[in-house]
């Protein structure tokens, strides 16, 4: 849980560096395409204010002279104003006669073309000139076409606004050479085109870096502003005549922007690491009452086997003294079934609770392994010969199959013996009468494998991950034909783990079980 909320705040850190890089790298480009537009915007602020002027006389002069070149015979032109009404508007146009007279045949013609009046160079650059004609379309058409190519093939005027333009860029000092509230007005459309910040500052420097000051700067201009902090751009970066000049800006509320951006992502992280720490907060608790509850059960169960110890030993006591002639007397035969069947019901008790405080001090973590070098074939010699003598009677018997090799090992000869008593005993319980069980012993390079197998019952695949469990039984429904606790094997689990080895079951419904216990040698 601690590793998943480090991870997700490292992810929080990284998302928002991230978006942080491509805020930079986005805004660069389109720094240069702000600048491009400014100063393509600007180039035309200049150009229509030399358009304005007026060329009436040069223009007139060539609507005569291609008029001329259009007919065939001429003798006088005339050029005339007048306006038309068009899409609403009054619209100034001019009417070109042509007249010719044929003295020989004494007959006259008059030819009439309607062209838009074009004065200024701004009309050029913007629209264009529709002509209107009622006598002759075709001529008024070739007219203008004719005529606007004139002005531009001779580019008189256009170069005039070239070396005007040039002149006054060359010599004009840099706080008057740029248009500051025109640049800020540029600066602020596209910044609210593009949606980014509204509040900015920007600088503009010379080639040296050195900042401009303006006597009347509009509110977004600041020369000190951190060039650190700030992105730059070339201003005019199709000019390569005149000196440089950079545009420096920065987004004094950049942090709280990305932020914003950000604040969906940034709310999903924060709402999961908040679910991390409920959870953690609980699990550390519901931990806490576990632990709690697992010391008072524990102490419960110490406390009530060590009362069971004290009738369990007068009972065993009395048992003695109603064998022992001096006590009772000669005629004890009619009562010796039943201090039989006492004396074994109280050993049985006894090894139930001496299982039980096995198992809590287990649980405490208090038990201490004495180990010595031990020798495996005589524990399961002795072990398998006390079985067979209690299942003599049931015909049941244990097979021994032990390899003819003395195996020793470093182990705790008493909790060795109970582990191997267990799973002998706990292969004899689940088997039925008269069944054979299988003890066997031998070694595989570095590891010895005991075995023991029985043919009874077996175990369902799905209780086979359960059975090491403390108190936990594999279910039979109502019937309850196998005594015990669930603490068997818990025991041998337990044992096996403080010795540092392993144990394995395989079974078959039906068929019985194995269980192998893995000792690293």
């Amino acid at each position: 849980m601690i590793a998943l909320l480090v991870i997700q705040s490292v992810q929080t850190v990284f998302l928002v560096d991230r978006k942080n890089t491509e805020f930079n790298d986005q805004f660069k480009t389109q720094l240069e395409r702000i600048a491009l537009k400014h100063e393509k915007a600007e180039d035309i602020r200049q150009y229509m204010s030399l358009a304005d002027k007026d060329f009436s006389g040069q223009y007139k002069d060539i609507l005569k002279q291609e008029f001329q070149n259009l007919l065939s015979a001429q003798e006088s032109i005339s050029i005339q104003d007048t306006a038309i009404f068009e899409n609403g508007e009054m619209e100034n146009y001019l009417i070109i006669k042509g007249k010719t007279y044929d003295s020989i045949s004494g007959v006259s013609a008059e030819q009439r073309v309607i062209a838009r009046d074009v004065r200024k160079l701004r009309d050029l650059f913007g629209r264009n000139n529709a002509t209107i004609s009622q006598d002759s379309v075709k001529y008024a058409i070739q007219l203008d076409q004719r005529v606007i190519q004139q002005i531009f093939k001779k580019a008189r005027f256009v170069n005039e606004m070239m070396i005007e333009a040039f002149r006054n860029n060359l010599y004009e000092d840099p706080a008057d050479r740029v248009d500051q509230f025109f640049l800020d007005s540029v600066l602020s459309n596209e910044l609210a085109l593009d949606n980014l910040p509204k509040t900015y500052r920007f600088m503009i420097t010379d080639q040296y870096n050195t900042p401009i000051e303006l006597k009347q700067a509009p509110k977004n201009y600041n020369a000190h502003i951190d060039t650190a902090y700030s992105y730059k751009t070339l201003l005019y970066p199709s000019n390569p005549l005149d000196h440089d000049l950079y545009l420096y800006i920065n987004f004094p509320s950049q942090k709280a922007f990305l932020l914003g951006k950000l604040l969906g992502p940034l709310a999903i992280n924060l709402l999961l690491v908040l679910l991390i720490l409920i959870a953690l907060v609980f699990m550390f608790s519901t931990i806490l009452t576990q632990r709690k509850l697992s010391e008072m059960k524990n102490d419960f169960i110490s406390n009530m086997t060590h009362e069971f110890k004290t009738p369990i030993s007068t009972i065993s006591l009395a048992c003695e003294a109603m064998n022992d002639t001096d006590m009772v007397g000669n005629d004890t035969s009619s009562a010796q079934p039943y201090i039989k069947m006492i004396n074994d019901e109280n050993k049985r008790l006894e090894l139930l609770v001496e299982r039980i405080l096995q198992s809590a001090t287990l649980d405490r973590g208090e038990v201490q392994l004495r180990k010595e070098r031990v020798l495996i074939n005589e524990v399961i010699y002795d072990v398998v010969q006390n079985a067979n003598f209690r299942i003599a009677k049931e015909n049941g018997r244990i097979e021994l199959k032990i390899t003819p090799d003395l195996i020793h090992v470093q182990a705790d000869k008493m909790h060795f013996t109970n582990v191997i008593s267990n799973l002998i005993e706990n292969a004899i319980k689940y088997s039925d009468r008269g069944a054979k069980t299988i003890v066997s012993l031998h070694k595989e390079e570095q590891k010895i494998i005991l075995s023991v197998t029985d043919h009874g019952i077996g175990i369902k695949k799905e209780h086979l991950n359960k059975i090491f469990d403390k108190l936990y039984r594999v279910p039979t429904g109502n019937i309850h034909n196998v005594k015990g606790f669930g603490l068997g094997l818990s025991y041998v689990k337990a044992i096996s783990d403080l010795h540092g080895w392993s144990i394995h079951v395989s079974s078959k419904p039906g068929h019985g079980s194995q269980f192998s216990l893995i000792i690293q040698d």
